[in-house]
């Protein structure tokens, strides 16, 4: 079991960083964020300034007590540590853990899939349908097979790609372009909002909501299970450590890198008609046939990176934390194992049927089901890791109060409110019940002096 879902914790700290970084960015990065350059500008660098803030603490503050606690505990998911952490008899965190996490990864993967369809159809042209199904068949298959070690170590691959085609693609764009000075004349010709902060709506309370959302959009990483499982499969603290400056690096390359080429691609190609096609059009238009095939293996991998981390996330939910936890605790490691990569292909095929069914925008679809998953956990996980007040309700309240509002945010008042990304009010709704409920009920019984002698183990090495 502890080999399928977090490779036996023993992977070293080049992989967990990034395997974190690779998982946590997607197709999202390739085709969303540098499609989100390309369509507003610098205003997209908010975006690059959340994402760094976010990976530089969740490396530094929250993963070495996180690894701590959940070796303590032998914790193999993220609800096995909350269940541990706050002596949840009753299996709460595992129940309501399947229900957020099954959800959100099927959109999540379907968004993934789309992108698929979406790079075979630009590199390559093939139709949209048959692009999704040839990259659901590839990462199903060693998804399944593998387990989550085959996931870390092809995530270094893939995110080692990312990282190369990130570096060289908007160097080549701006010196296509004419070079710094004259790719932003372009862009003041083109349209001078592309060139301001704040975006189309300046200085305004729109423009300010705007910034603050894409800048929310990078502390998912503080607390997404997909990406706490990584710290979950370390080797020891230790290796945390030595993957801190490795992830803080790629997450700069890979973001400044992205808008940078859709800035770079505005100034080249405007007027497309899919603004999320940019990177395929520069990679046909500025390289030779052989690096443009590279480009589309890139894209692929930053979506494979992501596909295969979810899957293996929403089995574990249903095989480990249902089937093994809670309606058959005698059953054998062996036989879980083998219902999770069922769960694995059962959850692959109801995403590409969605995917099949409508081509969506990648970029706010993949927001989407990334704040319904950082919503419901990140304040409860930042709560247990340092608010020994925390109390079972309390979490299990904050939970239920940060998936809820992200969601319900999203189809009812997000477009009556400047539309302020979801995990604003998710976060606030996740951290206000959270601590409402802590404060009026009493935290499990010695998990004070725990916290405080996991913070002391964390600091004392």
């Amino acid at each position: 079991m502890a080999g399928y879902y977090v490779a036996d914790k023993r992977l070293p700290s080049w992989v967990i960083a990034f395997s974190n970084n690779a998982t946590g960015e997607s197709a999202w990065l390739l085709l969303g964020l540098t499609g989100m350059g390309y369509a507003v500008g610098i205003h997209a660098l908010w975006v690059v300034l959340g994402e760094v803030l976010g990976v530089t603490l969740g490396w530094t503050l929250v993963a070495s007590r996180f690894k701590e606690y959940t070796d303590r505990y032998g914790a193999i998911t993220v609800p096995d540590y909350l269940e541990a952490r706050f002596r949840d008899t009753k299996h709460v965190f595992q129940l309501m853990g399947l229900v957020i996490i099954v959800s959100m990864v099927a959109a999540y993967t379907a968004a993934q899939f789309t992108a698929m369809g979406k790079a075979f159809g630009s590199f390559a042209g093939t139709s949209y349908g048959a692009g999704v199904l040839i990259g659901a068949a590839i990462i199903l298959f060693y998804t399944t097979v593998g387990g989550f070690q085959a996931v870390a170590y092809s995530d270094v691959l893939q995110g080692v790609l990312m990282f190369l085609a990130l570096l060289v693609l908007p160097i080549v764009g701006f010196s296509a372009a004419g070079g710094w000075s004259a790719t932003f004349e372009t862009l003041q010709r083109v349209d001078p909002a592309l060139l301001r902060p704040m975006g189309t709506a300046g200085l305004s309370l729109s423009g300010v909501l705007g910034a603050l959302g894409f800048v929310a959009v990078g502390f998912a990483f503080l607390g997404a299970p997909q990406l706490l499982v990584r710290w979950i499969s370390a080797r020891d603290r230790g290796e945390i450590v030595q993957g801190s400056l490795i992830a803080v690096i790629c997450i700069i390359v890979f973001d400044l890198g992205a808008v940078f080429a859709g800035i770079a691609g505005r100034a080249l190609f405007p007027g497309l008609p899919d603004q999320e096609t940019i990177l395929p059009t520069m990679a046909a238009e500025l390289f030779p046939a052989v690096f443009t095939g590279i480009f589309l293996v890139v894209v692929l991998a930053a979506s494979m990176s992501t596909v295969d981390s979810l899957l293996i996330l929403a089995s574990s939910s249903v095989a480990r934390d249902v089937v093994q936890k809670i309606w058959r605790p005698d059953i054998s490691d062996k036989t879980v194992a083998l219902i999770g990569k069922g769960v694995t292909a059962v959850i692959g095929a109801v995403a590409v049927w969605f995917a099949l069914e409508e081509v969506r925008l990648i970029f706010w679809f993949v927001l989407f089901a990334w704040s319904g998953l950082a919503s419901a956990f990140t304040p409860v996980v930042l709560c247990s890791l340092f608010w020994k007040r925390t109390t079972r309700a309390g979490a299990i309240a904050g939970m239920a109060a940060g998936f809820l509002t992200a969601v319900i945010w999203t189809v009812a008042f997000k477009e009556r409110f400047f539309d302020l990304y979801e995990m604003i009010p998710g976060f606030a709704a996740g951290f206000g019940a959270t601590v409402l409920v802590s404060l009026l009920t009493r935290p499990p019984e010695g998990a004070g002096a725990e916290l405080e002698s996991v913070a002391r183990a964390v600091e004392e090495s």
